[in-house]
């Protein structure tokens, strides 16, 4: 059953090439149909009944154009699997062969001479064409984002290698679920680090442990992301997984920058890399986004300030002590300042904070409890909303936070951080960010911190306004709110 599941995405692969074969010839016959048969663009085109003809004619013409379209390299290529790759990249492939396919059925048109012959209605098609291939991948997406939620069509992966550059795999392939990407866990060639579990992706120990691995097809793809002082030992890995015909990916450490560090310059066919020290936002990015923030608290206070005050009418009914909670935060590069929420626990409740850790066990580095018995009946809504958090747009107003960023920690979660964990402070600090949007309170506190040093690394406005709509139906839901 497992491997009927994987092979879904290989067969609707083969059956992709057929599928745009026939659909191009649907194209023709609704072109045909418009030309010839549409009152419509009959009477904004006329035709002379002696130039009227049956669809036949066309029919050689839409088999060069469907062939071309099909077998040429930029459709072609549209039929290999590319994970990660845009629709509208797959868009502009599908105008580049339908261009050149048009162009090429025209030339053939005018060798051929054919007695009645409608050069409008290839323009039509060709239109159509884009139109239908465009659309049957929209639906292909849908259909393979909801099989691959089912666990289908998903690649098990194994990852080697838990230093910063296999950290940064890590975040990538959790930011971006839709990759179809599934870790299974890692190794690494330091057995100690190798046996921690990060977040929900478990440490399965030392590299030694690959062959048994392999042996048991616990993966399907094992991407490789040691220091190249080890190629030795890759090159040996890369030889075990193609002996058990698993793929393998290698991630090069390039003085373990990123690609958003690594500007790529060409000087006569030499290859000249400029490497940035950081990838932080420059003044013109930190500048717009300050500009988008502001924009969104303006726009949102006409709404937010009646909701305010219904709140804290609430808030005053439930329980004694103040609206407002300020509590202790750290931002950007360590500057600390003081976070405004709701008051959603009874007064007091910081001094019991220490106890319930030693209690339950909890991460004190992120400390999270679905039942807190600190949580007021107001507060449990609130929080359950996250209209707890409505006093954070004061926070935006002082340019101390952001709306999309990583969510501030205390100074005594601070304090714990691993050197790695603290990336996540190169960055203002937000009401919601990527992890907030992928999980919130359930996701663990390593996984958090690989979320958002991914967002730091690929920080775009698109990315931004990708976080924001994803906030929404999780506002709604109350998913992992607590």
């Amino acid at each position: 059953m497992g491997e009927k599941k994987r092979d879904w995405a290989k067969w609707m692969r083969r059956a992709m090439p057929a599928l745009d074969f026939g659909l191009i010839f649907v194209a023709f016959w609704l072109a045909y149909s418009l030309r010839y048969q549409s009152a419509l663009v009959r009477n904004i085109l006329p035709i002379e009944e002696a130039f009227f003809t049956s669809f036949d004619v066309f029919v050689p013409y839409a088999l060069v154009f469907a062939l071309w379209v099909v077998l040429t390299a930029p459709v072609a290529g549209l039929y290999r699997e590319h994970r990660g790759r845009g629709w509208l990249e797959e868009v502009s492939r599908i105008v580049n062969g339908v261009a050149s396919a048009t162009v090429i059925a025209m030339a053939v048109s005018f060798v051929t001479q054919p007695p009645a012959f409608s050069r409008l209605l290839l323009i039509l098609a060709a239109v159509l064409c884009v139109v239908l291939l465009a659309s049957i991948r929209l639906v292909y997406r849908y259909v393979r984002s909801i099989l691959r939620r089912r666990g289908i069509g998903v690649a098990r992966v194994l990852l080697i290698g838990a230093g910063d550059v296999g950290r940064a795999v890590l975040s990538a392939i959790l930011a971006r679920p839709d990759l179809g990407y599934v870790p299974i866990g890692y190794l690494d060639d330091d057995p100690e680090r190798g046996s921690v579990d990060m977040g929900r992706v478990r440490g399965l120990g030392s590299v030694e442990n690959l062959p048994d691995l392999l042996a048991q097809g616990a993966a399907d793809l094992v991407i490789v992301a040691l220091p190249w002082n080890a190629r030795k030992q890759i090159m040996e890995i890369v030889q075990r997984c193609e002996s058990h015909a698993v793929q393998t990916r290698v991630v090069p450490d390039l003085f373990q920058l990123s690609m958003s560090q690594v500007r790529v310059e060409n000087l006569e066919g030499i290859p000249l890399l400029g490497l940035k020290a950081t990838t932080a936002m420059d003044r013109t990015q930190h500048l717009v986004k300050r500009i988008i923030d502001l924009a969104i608290v303006l726009l949102s206070a006409p709404f937010a300030l009646p909701l305010g005050l219904l709140i804290a009418l609430a808030i005053k009914l439930d329980s004694p002590g103040k609206v407002f909670y300020a509590h202790h935060r750290v931002g950007k590069n360590g500057r600390e300042f003081y976070m405004l929420k709701f008051r959603s626990m009874i007064e007091g409740a910081d001094k019991k904070h220490h106890d319930l850790i030693r209690q339950t066990g909890a991460d004190p580095k992120r400390p999270k409890w679905e039942n807190d018995p600190r949580i007021t009946r107001v507060g449990r809504f609130l929080r359950r909303t996250s209209l707890d958090e409505l006093p954070n747009l004061i926070n935006v107003l002082r340019g101390e936070m952001s709306i999309v960023g990583p969510r501030p920690p205390t100074p005594s979660e601070v304090e714990l951080y691993e050197a790695w964990q603290r990336q996540r402070l190169n960055t203002q600090p937000g009401i919601t960010g990527l992890w907030q949007v992928s999980g919130r309170s359930k996701v663990p506190f390593e996984e958090q911190c690989l979320l958002d040093i991914y967002y730091i690394d690929n920080w775009s406005i698109g990315l931004d306004l990708q976080i924001l709509l994803r906030t929404i139906p999780n506002v709604l839901l109350g998913n992992g709110a607590y």
